[in-house]
Formats: structure tokens, C-alpha cells, sequence
């Protein structure tokens, strides 16, 4: 028992430090993906919303197929259909050479997308959600669309949203096991290693369970901290 606890002990004889790694590898990758997929998934949602027919069939054609396609799928994609249009458009340039395309960059963009698209469906069910008169007040008030977006909507938009997007979150943080596939050292990635070289699947499969977990639970923290913030109001009436 104690040969095997040794396995995740710190230094040269253990696997810890890279399993610490690579918990920072994901956390950095998930983190990463949030200010480009929630923002991305509420424009999606308002071109859903649009008067305009072209901005709401981009937005129906982005969220169907980043919906429907798997997500290993849309990495596999990213990351190698960049590095191949890469390398034929530097060969017009005349650059012969070989072009490698960041693993982590491909993984922050494939999951923005995804996240992009899910969150989307979670931003429009918050606009429907919220009375309509509210905006015809703000508008009787001389109020322009920004600003009713940004100080009426938006505060009541992240209250209703919140627990749908504390779902996308989760599910991001589990899909980012996926670059293991392409060579990012991420919790999966290290794990799968410490696996080969030490030819114990439970320990270290039971070890990135924990470390999931863990991540989910503080994740499960924040949110609901957030759901607290943006709920005040009611919580006062």
C-alpha cells in the first residue's frame, strides 16, 4: 500500500508533480476558453433574436453544426485542418517548410466554439424568460438598445442563465480530457503515462477521478457564489 501511495508522492519517484501539471494544463485550458465562449455564445443568441434574416440563419447554421458535431470531432478539425490550409497558403508565399500548430491554441479554439454554440441555446431560453415589457418600458424611457441590454437585461440575463451555463462549464471541463489526443499534457495526458511506466490503471485512474471531482466541486462553489450575486436584489425583497 505504501509502494503504491509512494507512485503519487512529490520528486523523482513519484508522478505527483506531474499530475499537478497537468491539473494546471487543464484549469488553464478550460479558463482560457470562457472569455471567447460565453461572449461568442451570447452574440450567437442575440443573432437567433435578429430582425435580420441573414444573422439569424448564421446564427442557427453555427449552433447546429458545433452542436452536432462530437467534440473530438471539431479538435480533430481545428487542429489539423489549421495546420494543413497553414502550410498551403505559406506554399503560395514559397515557404516549403513544416508548420505545427500549437496544441493548447487548437484546444482554446475547437472548445470556444463548442462552448460558443451550447451556450447560445442557454443565453436565448434567459432572454425568453424575461418580460418583454421591460424592454418596451426602457424604450418609453428614451433608452437606446445598449443600454437597455447592458443595464436592464443583462443583470436579470445572468440570473436566469447562470445554472446553464454552470452546466456548459462542467461539461468543458471534462471535454478538455480530450487534447490528450493531440499531445497536450493535461490531467488525461499525464495520467495515461504514469499509467504506461508504472503499469497501475486504478491507482492513477482513481487519482484523476479525484482531481475531476475536486475541480467540479470548487467549480460548483464559484457558481453558485455567482448565483447568490446576481440574485441579491431578490434576496432583499
Amino acid at each position: 500500500m505504501l509502494d503504491l501511495l509512494q507512485l503519487l508522492s512529490w520528486g523523482e519517484s513519484g508522478w505527483g508533480d506531474a499530475l499537478l501539471a497537468g491539473t494546471l494544463v487543464t484549469i488553464l485550458l478550460a479558463l482560457c476558453c470562457v472569455p471567447f465562449g460565453f461572449p461568442l455564445g451570447l452574440l450567437v443568441a442575440l443573432g437567433s433574436q435578429s430582425r435580420h434574416a441573414a444573422a439569424r440563419l448564421s446564427a442557427t447554421v453555427f449552433s447546429t453544426v458545433f452542436r452536432g458535431l462530437p467534440e473530438l470531432l471539431t479538435l480533430f478539425l481545428v487542429y489539423y485542418g489549421s495546420q494543413i490550409a497553414a502550410e498551403r497558403l505559406m506554399r503560395h508565399f514559397g515557404y516549403e517548410g513544416g508548420i505545427v500548430v500549437n496544441a493548447f491554441v487548437a484546444g482554446v479554439v475547437a472548445f470556444s466554439l463548442v462552448l460558443a454554440a451550447f451556450s447560445s441555446e442557454v443565453w436565448l431560453g434567459a432572454f425568453k424568460a424575461i418580460p418583454a415589457g421591460q424592454g418596451e418600458a426602457a424604450r418609453a424611457l428614451g433608452l437606446s438598445r445598449w443600454t437597455t441590454l447592458r443595464r436592464v437585461t443583462f443583470p436579470q440575463l445572468m440570473r436566469v442563465a447562470l445554472p446553464g451555463l454552470t452546466n456548459n462549464w462542467l461539461t468543458l471541463l471534462k471535454d478538455t480530457s480530450l487534447v490528450s489526443t493531440i499531445s497536450l499534457a493535461d490531467i488525461m495526458r499525464q495520467t495515461s503515462q504514469a499509467v504506461t511506466a508504472t503499469r497501475e490503471p486504478v491507482l492513477f485512474y482513481s487519482a484523476a477521478c479525484v482531481l475531476y471531482l475536486i475541480l467540479s466541486a470548487a467549480s460548483g462553489l464559484l457558481f453558485s457564489r455567482a448565483e447568490h450575486h446576481f440574485s441579491r436584489h431578490l434576496h432583499r425583497a
